[in-house]
């Protein structure tokens, strides 16, 4: 045991480590001309100001929750431990680390990426991967330090019990949870704001180039790729990662649990072992994304995520059988999710990329317009919820029986289990954008912005691939979270009162039904909240660059300049007013409708509705969070295939119908769809960590 936890702190730091080297080779990149370091100086500004100000915010709010945490362990019998309170900074604390880290240096390498595009694509592809290896390495590292260093001071230093120590976990993902909540919806305002005004206002009315420097909304544009789809993604898939971490370890603690008389307290152990594995894999995987001659980016990213996996289930496979006494029923388990996250992004990858037939139709669309843009993207998005959900699904089932509820809490760290590679994948598309539109405003030439544009083409693909693994991942952690909750009621309850629970949980229950329809309520709620937020930013974005167009005659006279920070400004105060009431509907849901059933109703109808809020909320959130995203992805690749020469191509009627397709998809995948994920794990885990409370108000 003491050799395989120096091996898991070991993959730790070799995370770390590796991060500092891939840091250390950025750096020594040219940043190109005198023009191309003011750009990407600009936009790294932008970005550090929105995340300073989104963190005084931030602060404000976990020091309200931590004096509540911290209130709620002094109730007498309440069973809160005040450590809940300092995993939840710590959580906390780690998700903005993780989420700074990688958003400084993705605008760090932006223009390195573009200068590198001057050499060659490989090169190009060399720099922005190496950025968002950084992001997804660090994220890993941190996440399994983070949660083995609590659950070591907790059962070791304060010798507190293994069950008791898990319990305390759920405080570190609650804390991770609420970060990625508000990085994500605050960041997803800013970048969509800013893209549909400058789109909308440059493209369609004024039929300028994208990223023409002339737009002023163009650099709060590029700004918001890093604080929505790098800060924002690192945030909301850390809390993923920690939390389908802590499920199975909770699971296997329960006193006379399934887990625990099978497996032993090995099964503990398993989630990280198998975790640590996971990234030595990745960073392996990593050495595997090489362009060759016929400089296929998209070949080389798969090659890596693929080489990942196969080594994961390989050692994975040893791993368990050593833990476990050759008991493979949980390694198959583990599979099972593998292999649906595989599927997962294969399905988005199909749906979303301007290569396969379902872009393709909605291009074909555009030649009547907008309107049949819409509908078809639409379509898209619906059709491509089956293969996810028959996939959760089967994993599911088979994880349950191979191992139980400790099972399916595996089958989500077998999905997570390659995030370092695969979250690599997704942060490298924002740099190759950037990179795309820093070519362009300092007039690199036609070759430098083909190649860059090319990198930002299959960025696009695997953005949209990283949010359907996002989403994937977030359905079977909260559904292994459910589980943890189902299970953890046994430290509470007799098996004489779980029975009488259970019958307040049966489909004749008014307290579970009431609790179905309020969860299954809440994501579309939240929807109208983050798409009107969005809304309502781009309306003044649109109106500032229809202003500035006028007033400085930016179309009109070479000589004149626009104001960038103007545009800048506008996107961080909407974002920031705008991101405050979706991210407290997470938290204080599951917290009022505990109490409150829990005050008017019998025993246990608290937690009956409790469940059904949960149920109610992850199958509409699961189901919305792919729609969005995919038939946002869709629009958006619908446009790049118009613009790479079909159909008439760039400033065509179709093309413009496009434009007004990717406008609307905007929203929908990179504000509401990937918040949603976000929004159903925070949900499970913050009753989770008030479950305590909950049965004390009875």
């Amino acid at each position: 045991m003491d050799l395989i936890a120096v091996f898991i702190v070991i993959s730790g730091f070799i995370a770390l480590f590796y991060a500092g080297f891939l840091v250390y080779r950025i750096r020594r990149e040219s940043s190109g001309t005198e023009k191309m370091r003011e750009i990407s100086n600009a936009i790294h500004e932008g970005a550090v100001a929105f995340l300073n100000s989104e963190n005084k915010i931030l602060i404000i709010f976990i020091i309200t929750l931590s004096i509540v945490l911290g209130g709620a362990s002094l109730i007498p019998e309440s069973g809160m431990h005040w450590g809940t309170m300092v995993a939840f900074i710590l959580g906390a604390f780690l998700s903005i680390i993780s989420g700074n880290i990688g958003m400084r240096i993705a605008t760090m390498a932006n223009a390195k990426t573009a200068e590198g595009a001057k050499q060659s694509v490989n090169k190009g592809l060399s720099i922005a991967f190496s950025s968002g290896a950084v992001m997804g390495i660090c994220v890993v590292g941190l996440g399994i330090l983070g949660v083995f260093g609590l659950f070591l001071l907790f059962t070791e230093v304060f010798a507190l019990s293994i069950a008791m120590t898990t319990n305390i976990l759920f405080g570190f993902g609650f804390g991770a949870s609420s970060v990625a909540l508000f990085a994500r919806v605050g960041g997803g305002i800013y970048t969509k704001s800013a893209d549909v005004g400058a789109d909308l206002v440059g493209k369609v009315e004024s039929n300028i180039p994208e990223d023409d420097p002339r737009n002023p909304a163009v650099v709060a544009d590029l700004v918001g790729d890093n604080v929505g789809d790098v800060a924002g993604m690192g945030a909301d898939l850390y809390e993923s990662y920690v939390e389908s971490i802590i499920a199975p370890m909770s699971l296997a603690a329960v006193a006379g649990g399934i887990a625990l008389q099978t497996y032993g307290y090995n099964a503990i152990i398993l989630p990280l072992l198998i975790s640590a594995i996971g990234i030595l894999s990745s960073i392996i995987g990593m050495l595997f994304v090489r362009t060759g001659k016929k400089s296929n980016v998209y070949s080389a990213m798969r090659n890596g995520l693929f080489a990942s996996t196969i080594l994961v289930a390989i050692f994975a496979g040893v791993a368990t059988w050593y833990l476990l006494n050759g008991n493979l029923g949980p390694y198959y388990a583990v599979l099972a999710g593998l292999i649906a996250g595989i599927i997962i992004g294969l399905n988005t990858e199909y749906f979303a990329s301007e290569k396969q037939k379902p872009v393709k139709r909605i291009a074909e669309a555009a030649k009547t317009g907008p309107a049949t843009v819409i509908i078809q993207g639409l379509v898209t998005g619906m059709m491509s919820t089956v293969i996810p959900v028959i996939s959760v699904v089967v994993a599911m089932i088979l994880s349950y029986v191979f191992a139980d509820f400790y099972g399916v809490a595996l089958a989500a760290v077998g999905m997570l289990s390659v995030l370092g590679i695969s979250l690599a994948t997704d942060c490298y598309g924002p740099v190759a954008d950037n990179a795309a539109g820093i070519a362009e405003m300092s007039g690199m030439g036609r070759e430098v912005r083909e190649r860059a544009e090319s990198l930002d083409a299959v960025g696009n693909t695997t953005a949209a691939m990283g949010k359907g693994f996002a989403i994937g991942s977030a359905a079977i952690t909260a559904l292994a979270l459910i589980s943890t909750f189902i299970v953890s009621l046994s430290l509470y309850y007799s098996p004489e009162q779980l029975l009488s629970f259970l019958s307040l949980s049966s489909l004749t229950s008014p307290y579970l039904v009431a609790g179905l329809f309020l969860g299954a309520m809440l994501p579309f709620v939240f929807i109208a909240l983050t798409m009107g937020a969005v809304g309502r930013a781009a309306y003044s974005m649109v109106e500032e660059v229809r202003y500035q167009f006028k007033e400085f005659k930016l179309l009109t006279d070479p000589n004149s300049k626009p104001d960038y920070k103007r545009c800048v400004t506008i996107s961080t105060k909407r974002a920031l007013h705008e991101m405050i009431l979706p991210g407290l509907l997470a938290v204080i849901s599951p917290i009022t409708v505990g109490i409150v059933f829990g005050f008017v109703g019998p025993i246990g109808a608290g937690l009956a509705g409790l469940a059904g809020l949960l149920l109610g909320s992850i199958s509409t959130g699961f189901l919305l969070a792919i729609f969005l995203a995919n038939s946002g992805g869709a629009w958006d690749n619908a446009k790049k295939y118009i613009e790479s020469g079909n159909l008439g191509g760039k400033g065509s009627d179709a093309h413009k119908a496009t434009v007004i397709g990717d406008t609307v998809g905007d929203p929908c995948k990179d504000t509401s769809g990937p918040s949603l994920n976000i929004l159903i794990k925070l949900m499970s885990v913050v009753t989770l960590v008030f479950l305590p409370i909950f049965i004390f108000f009875g």
